[in-house]
């Protein structure tokens, strides 16, 4: 038994299950050379005999050191680790000026600023001689069969055909806060004045740069699952629609949302725990249809969360909310974020006058010219990466949430404040007064936080205590099925079919998470004849078509719109992807609670009762929604009847689900019998048929004698601000489309480190409390301006403060010049 003396060797062994790194340090050792010399120094004042006895203790020591180090270094080759594992993330930030918002289809609501950045976020689970899947989890509001396409082509070009359609998912969180324009049918990028080259080309860029580190980080490693309850995170926002399935079916579920959510945990076996990606079906509409800051919604909230609280805490300790606790009140748990602050902030509070007097002596810096990097260097969370271990990856991913609104106060009348209409969510007849409110009503950054936080406490409980391991094959199925024509046999033995794609008037009409406008409403199995003329103008649908949809009065026929090319897809990708006791199906679409239950249940009655005994009843069915391109909702039969929002959006007509559920059950009969699978027909590539109609950025300008970077509106002089204080500034500043600053930050408050004079990062685009607002005067102005705002966490530590701002402005000749500038100092006490 090795004896080592106390305080001279500590140790530190993980488990599988938990992971508790003080300072991501797996084994921190005093050599035996430190020993050796530490004995040295005790003989000096020892008999011979003493030092005898000191050395044969120190080559003990040594030994058993040597013996342990050797165990330790040889864990990964000795484990019986099951797969290899590679997680990867990476920033897909668009333009957070003039591009509109995907997903209200709202005009008016363009980009102009950041609330927090957006990533891909990628595992990789592979067996060591055998098959493996990719998943990307993607801060954007769904995926686009474009991007799809291009990101695979590149991953070719790269991997050969190691990765493919057939076993890489790409998966929306279904934020309606990213800029828009990365679709390729006409439906979804008309409110984008068309296709917007810029917001296409960075998420194709992250999504295969995440991949690439996910691909360079595999290592052998575990996969762990577990379950649990969110009660207060989703509502139905269609409860009358919910009503019109079955009594029977809706006996068997206690809730009318899905409220469970399901995690994976991936650990390394070097490094321990690297990573966890759950499913949970909420919307992404915290965040209003009138807000303007590129935002993640409540579930990029949760996965900054749950990635800051990684790194600060090491799993370690009770899941606190993360906006007021995130940054401790002891100096001790400041470790995490950001780290380099840690080591510059005394343990005593300053003295206040000292404090004043240090401010003073800072003014703003004026506007100066910068490289494009520095403002990357300068990111609280590029200083916390390791050499060596694989940063923390955590991803909160969408699941059937078609149905699910995260505003779980209800919806009311925003005129009188009664409850909406329940069967068509209107107000004295007008849909454009009900609206949905969530739980930091009226505030919706509060709202998201609330939603994000429960979200991510809940991550973090099934995270910590999850025991149950995947084991078994990897594996996958995937393919391509026309869903304008898909012939389907129903339970009764009819044939039936699916239609060529439509819209009905009660999509129109939105919904309490966003609303329409004019007169349309949900619940609308009629029409209106004034907006029938309209739609004439575009299309006439023929006979066919309208009995196809019934009871859908159609809107928009735009499954047969093909001019200027097509208006919705046809062809869509279907697949499952298999990782021992777990199987993601990846829908490219938003199911309902309902519609999502019935086709879990039927693959798993497949996959348990194929007979072979590849499953059996412990076996964790997820529905990953939004994934690989979009075609909007799809609800059970009986909800299309009712015809609100979501059966308005089912596309392929009534019998949607069931042709989903057929087609599903195929692939999983295929998977469990080892069977290949027909590709199916391929979707088109319409990248070179895109429109482009929003206009480049022509130039930047200032007032004369003023730099780009200079102050507009500082803090004034020798100011103190008190935690829950909102600090902003005011930057003249360029158009953000000059330079997304991918993996970079607009906005930086930085902390001065008294011993050297020099100011580190501590809070900058990522953090939940600083927020960048861009503006221009007027829509055709050359001149525009940049509000930084702060407001101070509850935790912040006393010292001396400012404000900075990066960004890059395009003259005449379109050359591209980089900037920075920063605000007088001031003091948080």
């Amino acid at each position: 038994m090795c004896a080592f003396p106390p305080g001279r060797c500590r140790t530190q062994f993980f488990s599988v299950s938990e992971f508790y790194p003080p300072t991501y340090v797996g084994y921190q050792w005093l050599s035996s050379f430190e020993l050796f010399k530490e004995s040295q120094a005790v003989t000096m004042e020892c008999s011979s005999l003493c030092y005898l006895q000191l050395l044969k203790q120190c080559l003990k020591v040594t030994t058993c050191f040597l013996l342990l180090l050797f165990l330790c270094n040889c864990g990964t080759t000795m484990s019986e680790s099951p797969y290899l594992v590679g997680l990867g993330s990476y920033d897909i930030t668009g333009p957070a000026a003039d591009v509109n918002m995907m997903g209200y289809a709202n005009a008016e609501q363009t980009a102009s600023g950041v609330h927090f950045r957006l990533r891909a976020r990628t595992f990789i689970v592979a067996e060591p001689q055998g098959s493996r899947v990719v998943f990307v989890n993607l801060e954007a509001c769904m995926a686009s069969q474009i991007v799809t396409i291009k990101v695979l082509e590149r991953l070719k070009s790269r991997y050969g055909d190691l990765y493919n359609e057939q076993n890489v998912a790409i998966s929306g969180i279904h934020t309606h806060a990213g800029p828009g324009g990365y679709l390729q049918y006409v439906v979804y990028i008309v409110t984008s004045l068309g296709f917007v080259r810029q917001s296409f080309d960075v998420i194709v860029d992250g999504i295969e740069k995440s991949i690439v580190q996910a691909h360079e980080n595999l290592r052998p490693g575990s996969v762990f699952v577990n379950k649990g309850e969110i009660l207060d995170a989703g509502v139905n926002r269609s409860p009358s629609a919910y009503l019109n399935n079955p009594l029977e079916e809706r006996n068997l579920y206690k809730y009318n949302v899905d409220k469970e959510m399901t995690l994976l945990k991936f650990v390394d076996d070097e490094w321990g725990p690297i990573g966890s990606f759950n499913w949970f079906a909420t919307h992404g509409t915290s965040m209003s249809r009138t807000n303007s800051l590129i935002s993640g919604d409540n579930k990029g909230a949760a996965a900054r969360f749950m990635e800051d609280w990684a790194k600060q805490t090491g799993f370690g300790g009770k899941a606190k909310s993360m906006y007021t606790d995130f940054y401790s009140k002891s100096v001790a748990k400041l470790q995490g974020i950001p780290r380099r602050v840690s080591n510059i902030i005394p343990g005593v509070r300053e003295n206040y006058h000292d404090l004043i007097e240090l401010a003073a002596s800072f003014e703003s810096s004026g506007g100066r010219p910068a490289t494009r990097f520095l403002s990357v260097r300068r990111r609280v969370r590029s200083s916390l990466s390791q050499s060596q271990r694989p940063g923390f990856v955590s991803a909160f991913c969408q699941s059937n949430c078609g149905d699910v609104s995260p505003n779980v106060l209800g919806a009311f009348c925003i005129d009188s404040g009664l409850p909406c209409d329940f069967n068509h969510s209107t107000c004295n007849g007008k849909n454009e007064l009900c609206y949905g409110r969530g739980p930091g009503y009226p505030d919706e950054f509060e709202s998201t936080r609330i939603v994000g936080d429960r979200q991510f406490r809940k991550a973090v409980d099934l995270f910590k205590n999850a025991v149950e391991q995947l084991k078994g094959k990897v594996d996958y199925r995937h393919t391509y099925i026309d869903f304008s024509k898909l012939e389907v046999t129903m339970s009764s033995g009819e044939n039936v079919k699916t239609c060529p794609a439509a819209m009905g008037f009660a999509f129109a009409a939105g919904t309490s998470d966003g609303p329409g406008a004019f007169d349309f409403k949900q619940g609308d199995d009629k029409g209106n004849p004034f907006w029938r003329l309209v739609r004439n103008v575009l299309k006439t649908p023929g006979q066919e078509q309208v009995e196809c949809q019934k009871p859908k009065p159609i809107l928009l026929d735009t499954g047969e719109m093909k001019v200027p090319y097509d208006w919705a897809p046809s062809v869509l990708p279907i697949q499952i992807l298999w990782i021992g006791q777990m199987v993601i199906l990846s829908v490219p679409g938003e199911f309902t609670t309902m519609a999502g239950r019935r086709l879990r249940d039927a693959v798993k009655t497949v996959l348990t009762q194929g007979g072979n005994g590849k499953f059996d009843k412990n076996i964790h069915v997820v529905i990953a929604g939004l994934t690989n391109t979009y075609s909007q909702y799809v609800t059970t039969f009986e909800e299309y009847q009712i015809q609100r929002y979501e059966g308005a959006s089912t596309l392929y007509g009534p019998h949607t689900l069931n042709g989903y559920i057929q087609e599903f059950k195929k692939l999983a009969t295929a998977l469990l019998n080892g069977q290949r699978v027909e590709p199916g027909p391929s979707p088109p590539d319409l990248l070179s048929k895109q429109i482009e109609l929003l206009p480049p950025v022509i130039v930047d300008a200032t007032p004369i004698g003023v730099k780009f970077g200079d102050v507009k509106s500082d803090v004034p002089q020798n100011s103190t601000f008190k935690r829950g204080d909102t600090v902003t500034v005011v930057f003249w500043s360029a158009c953000p489309r000059n330079d997304l600053l991918t993996e970079g930050t607009f906005s930086l408050v930085e902390i001065l480190d008294k011993s050297t004079q020099t100011w580190v990062p501590a809070y900058d685009d990522d953090d939940f409390c600083l927020r960048f607002k861009w503006s221009r005067p007027w829509k055709l102005s050359a001149r525009s301006v940049a509000a930084i705002e702060w407001r101070i966490p509850e935790a912040a530590i006393s010292g001396v403060y400012r404000i900075r701002h990066f960004g890059a402005s395009k003259n005449l000749l379109q050359s591209i010049s980089h900037f920075t500038g920063a605000s007088g100092a001031f003091v948080v006490v």
